[in-house]
């Protein structure tokens, strides 16, 4: 992390006070430029990088009508406990606006639990972004544990890790998966699992009170193979054989069955649970992921869901 400036500390601090004072105390610009004894237009640069340096965190909290038909259209299709759709952006059919904010909302949720729980957590770019959300907290009795690695064979690092990253927010006890999203073959798989250190990973993950995944695709720039997990010729076998998402690189197709191939074969993550009565969220949006989402609400290994509006009124479509 590059370490700031005294300055540049002090620049931040007051533009967190400036934050402050427009988001939460309802100050108006003009309000705040007297207090603090600068311009107005240095306030509202104030205000706008107390914004864009994460120092504020703005969340939408009105119940949108629309939305909420979605949302309830959405449980009673996919018998599902939980479902939190957000305002789509307009003309773009792959946006992730609003996930973030919903999904560490989500997660705030059960943190700020008073009664200890194992949180299991998925990978990946929207689960990234919801952990950097997350408010400040202090979650000792939470215990916090990956459901998969994070290295690709050749031992590279994924840079969507989520587990340390939240570790860091909440200031709990966490479990990393220290191996391969996908060993070399069943036999290395089944020697890394045979760890202890490993074995008592799978095991607590297993348990989770609580879960949160991403639902990732299965096309040319999906990300088991943008960052080099599959090849291009397995990527090709999986589509041959009907695969259309993947949860924690467990591939399935449009009717949610897992299928029978070499990546399943291999795949060093934590088995899900179908029909779980614990709480498993999906994550997830986009033109992209529908038939992906589709498969994994099918597939019943995930009994919640957070997504947009635009991806929510494509999947009631599909019959």
């Amino acid at each position: 992390m590059v370490k700031r400036t005294n300055s540049e500390i002090r620049k931040l601090d007051d533009a967190a006070r400036a934050g402050w004072l427009y988001y939460v105390a309802g100050k108006t610009q003009e309000e705040i430029a007297k207090k603090l004894n600068i311009s107005r237009q240095s306030a509202q640069r104030m205000v706008a990088l107390a914004v864009s340096e994460g120092l504020i965190k703005v969340r939408l909290e009105h119940p949108i009508a629309k939305c909420m038909d979605l949302k309830v259209k959405l449980q009673n299709r996919f018998g599902l406990k939980s479902c939190t759709v957000v305002p789509s952006d307009e003309g773009d059919t792959t946006s992730t606006l609003g996930l973030a904010q919903a999904g560490a909302s989500e997660i705030e949720m059960h943190l700020k639990s008073p009664e200890p729980k194992v949180i299991a957590m998925g990978t990946g770019r929207v689960l990234r972004a919801c952990v950097e959300e997350l408010a400040l907290l202090n979650c000792e009795q939470h215990q916090i544990v990956a459901l998969l690695g994070n290295m690709a064979s050749d031992g590279s690092a994924s840079s969507y890790d989520v587990v340390m990253r939240m570790a860091e927010h909440i200031n709990a006890k966490h479990y990393p998966m220290p191996l391969p999203v996908l060993p070399n073959s069943k036999e290395e798989k089944a020697q890394l699992h045979a760890q202890s250190y490993i074995a008592n990973n799978l095991k607590l993950a297993a348990q989770a009170d609580v879960t949160f995944v991403g639902v990732g695709n299965l096309g040319i720039n999906s990300p088991l193979h943008l960052d080099g997990f599959v090849a291009e010729e397995e990527l090709a076998e999986l589509q041959d054989k009907g695969a259309v998402g993947e949860i924690i690189s467990w591939v399935f197709d449009v009717k949610g069955n897992l299928i029978d191939c070499a990546v399943n074969d291999r795949v060093a993550s934590t088995p899900l649970t179908v029909n779980s009565d614990k709480y498993v969220c999906a994550i997830a949006s986009g033109e992209d992921k529908v038939y992906s989402i589709l498969g994994a609400l099918r597939s019943k290994l995930v009994n919640a869901l957070i997504t947009n509006e635009y991806t929510a009124e494509r999947l009631l479509s599909i019959d």
